[in-house]
């Protein structure tokens, strides 16, 4: 192994007293929602809300005061970012960071609040670290990889060890997979305290890099994820003979499970989580069957999310709960109707939200109009209730998904 548990144990006492130990926590109402007994470690307590704390600082100690003067530059979608950026400041390090144009507002932000100049180039990481790779050489810096880097897989290789100190019974640990940095150096960790403990990936579906290396696979690479933390389309040459030694299996995340994840995260947890930092979750969530009645220990690895997005997320996750549902009612159009709809539906127990009234449309008689309707309810079957009551009043309600479908 290119890098081994004394490495890992090193850079626990380069990080001691600087780097928080977060807290692991038994997670019950996670619990109940995948079938197992889950744990999870809290990394988005950090200083900048992500476990990349532990191998920016354990790679930017080992530097020597020449290269330090010389400065450091990396790309990132915003986490290792942050992380480089605020402890090159704390040491006196210049920092230049290449950042996709497509990253989060709030990472972008964040990254030049700890003094670093970030540069903005590119659709993807790959891109971003193509004209990072022409930085160093025009300007004699110091690269400080995000992944693929002893120093840095031995500084994230950190959580685990933590994590089996907290619960040295675990069954199963699940880590998001990017260049793979943080699942390579967990596994040495985890795999060295406990050689029966399983180490299962979680990665984005639409950027399935690792596992295309590792099964000799093409499935296509890109598009837009909520996961951007961990959309990496290059593996990391150091971690991946880490991750086909020592990682039972990977399981590929869809966008709709990472945003279940990050609202079951903000909803039953009450805390942050990005689509990245909730994919271990994601994976659960996925294949449930896999870890039912097992003790899994996840890493709520990054909390660094754009809250527009999470408003979002919590929006549609309530629409696929049913407790927003949106109905398109034929009415006569005459004076009143709207009042007796607006009370029969709150006779019903139901919250309108939005209404659009609508005279054009052809299929409609003259002396006609469509109403959309959007309701707050309390489950599908109050959904349900109010949808059969619309019905009976002769209104003849429709989901409105149902007529984007016949549309």
């Amino acid at each position: 192994m290119s890098v081994t548990l004394a490495d890992i144990e090193a850079a626990r006492r380069v990080i001691e007293g600087v780097v928080l130990r977060t807290p692991m926590l038994p997670a019950p109402k996670l619990s109940a929602l995948t079938g197992a007994e889950v744990y999870v470690k809290y990394e988005n307590l950090q200083v900048t809300n992500s476990f990349k704390d532990r191998g920016a600082l354990v790679k930017l100690a080992s530097l020597s005061e020449a290269d330090r003067k010389r400065g450091v530059i990396t790309m990132s979608a915003g986490n290792h970012a942050q992380a480089v950026a605020y402890h090159a400041a704390r040491l006196g390090i210049p920092a230049t960071i290449v950042m996709p144009v497509t990253t989060p507002f709030v990472k972008t932000a964040a990254t030049r609040s700890h003094g670093a100049e970030v540069v903005l180039y590119g659709e993807s990481v790959s891109e971003a670290q193509a004209r990072c790779e022409e930085i160093q050489v025009q300007r004699g810096l110091l690269l400080v990889h995000p992944y693929d880097d002893r120093q840095i897989i031995a500084g994230q290789g950190t959580v685990a060890l933590e994590m089996l100190e907290d619960k040295p019974d675990l069954d199963v640990l699940v880590f998001p997979i990017g260049g793979g940095g943080l699942i390579a150096g967990n596994a040495v960790a985890g795999r060295a305290k406990n050689p029966k403990i399983e180490i299962v990936g979680a990665e984005a579906a639409l950027y399935p890099s690792v596992w295309n290396a590792l099964r000799g696979d093409n499935r296509p690479l890109g598009g837009p994820t909520l996961a951007e933390g961990i959309a990496v389309k290059n593996v990391g040459k150091m971690t991946l003979p880490i991750i086909r030694d020592l990682v039972a299996e990977i399981i590929l995340v869809g966008e709709a499970e990472l945003e279940r994840a990050v609202n079951a995260y903000l909803t039953l947890q009450k805390t942050m989580a990005e689509g990245a930092g909730a994919a271990g979750l994601a994976a659960m969530l996925t294949k449930p069957e896999r870890f039912k009645g097992r003790k899994v220990g996840l890493v709520l690895c990054g909390g660094n999310i754009d809250p527009r997005v999470l408003a979002s997320i919590m929006v549609r996750e309530l629409e696929r709960e049913d407790r927003i549902v949106s109905f398109r009612l034929t009415i006569p159009d005459q004076p009143g109707v709207l009042g007796n709809i607006a009370t029969r539906i709150g006779g019903l127990g139901a919250n309108i939200l939005e209404v659009d009234h609508r005279r054009l449309f052809l299929d409609v008689p003259a002396k006609g109009a469509k109403l959309d309707v959007t309701l707050e309810t309390r489950d599908a079957a109050h959904a349900e209730e109010i949808m059969a009551a619309l019905a009976a009043d002769g209104y003849a309600p429709l989901r409105l998904e149902a007529v984007a479908a016949m549309e």
